[in-house]
């Protein structure tokens, strides 16, 4: 008598993401996590604390490591205290914050128009969030609450401007959008120009030291206002990663898989100009982090498209790596850090356009 086969329980389908993956399943909810990725993440993340840390002890007045740790855990001398904890410390913990927005900023807008170009640095968000800056500073006297106002104002009316000259055929086409972003930064700029030259000498050469974009003489009054904005704006940008990645599909597969593009396309671009303005009235326009850090972090990652998260860690390395550069490399003189960041953005954007020349 021949022995009653064995059923076999099925085992639950797997997908082949084409690389290491953890995959983690609730009930009703389930997380995916890239293992390289994630590893890149927590490296840039020591990187940047690294980075912190000797922004904290190198300056014109050098301190050595050790002092500076017992700084920071409220022990020392009271002059270090000083030096680390209300001076240092917040410049260093600004610089990471505006990193991040700045990375996010740009990754938000590179995904949207779907072109490594697509920058705020590039289709003139930045120079909109400047004038409204400029206009508040110059004709009104505005403090810095009323600045930050005018620097987002600035940004979402150069936002729609670009948006509804490149607006054709029912969207705005990314390379067009990038063309009208071009010129209308052009114009912003002869325009931010004039306004530098018809004001006061004193008034002239303020906003000319704020619009190298430093992050000199920044500190808690500065700090906490940011810190309290991005803690509201980074997740919300998040949050829209997946209806992000769904856009770089297209609008028709995006609105075949339940996205609303319309709708979610407008909320990104109040985000990424929020972002790009909060910077800006900060400290100033700073350059090159919003171009480069997404797009070095996909390169990283190995990514198929823009991360937002990848690409704030190494926004906030690079702007702290930069900033202690302008400090280190030209003391006792503190360069502005966007000077820094714009003498190798130059470079970046010189080889990011070769390369995509070779590729058309």
């Amino acid at each position: 008598m021949s022995p009653s086969p064995v059923p076999v329980r099925p085992h639950p389908a797997t997908v082949d993401f084409g690389r290491p993956t953890l995959v983690t399943r609730g009930p009703r909810w389930s997380l995916r996590l890239d293992v390289r990725t994630a590893v890149s993440c927590a490296v840039f993340l020591l990187l940047t604390l690294a980075a912190v840390v000797a922004t904290l002890a190198y300056g014109t007045y050098g301190i050595p490591l050790p002092d500076v740790v017992q700084a920071l855990l409220g022990e020392g001398a009271a002059g270090t205290r000083t030096v680390v904890v209300e001076w240092r410390l917040p410049r260093a913990l600004l610089a990471v914050l505006l990193g991040a927005a700045l990375a996010v900023s740009g990754a938000i807008f590179q995904s949207v128009t779907r072109n490594p170009l697509g920058s705020p640095d590039i289709v003139g968000f930045s120079s909109g969030s400047y004038t409204g800056a400029l206009v508040v500073m110059l004709l009104t006297g505005g403090g810095y609450y009323q600045v930050a106002a005018g620097s987002l104002a600035g940004g979402i009316l150069t936002a729609f401007v670009v948006f509804v000259l490149a607006y054709r055929r029912g969207a705005a086409q990314g390379f067009r959008l990038i063309i009208v972003g071009i010129a209308i930064s052009a114009m912003l700029g002869a325009f931010n120009t004039w306004l530098v030259l018809r004001a006061d000498i004193e008034e002239a050469m303020l906003s000319a030291v704020w619009g190298a974009g430093s992050l000199n003489s920044l500190g808690y009054d500065q700090l906490w206002p940011v810190l309290a904005l991005l803690a509201l704006l980074i997740p919300a940008a998040l949050a829209c990663g997946p209806a992000l990645r769904r856009l770089e599909l297209g609008d028709d597969a995006a609105a075949a898989l339940g996205t609303r593009t319309e709708v979610v396309r407008l909320v990104l671009v109040v985000l990424g100009v929020a972002l790009i303005a909060l910077v800006t009235a900060a400290a100033g326009p700073i350059a090159f982090i919003a171009l480069a850090a997404p797009q070095i972090a996909r390169r990283i990652t190995r990514g198929s498209s823009v991360a937002l998260l990848p690409s704030a860690v190494l926004g906030a390395f690079l702007l702290v790596l930069a900033d202690l550069a302008g400090q280190r490399l030209f003391a006792p003189v503190q360069l502005p850090v966007g000077i820094v960041t714009v003498s190798i953005g130059g470079l970046y954007l010189v080889w990011l356009l070769v390369r995509e020349a070779r590729r058309t």
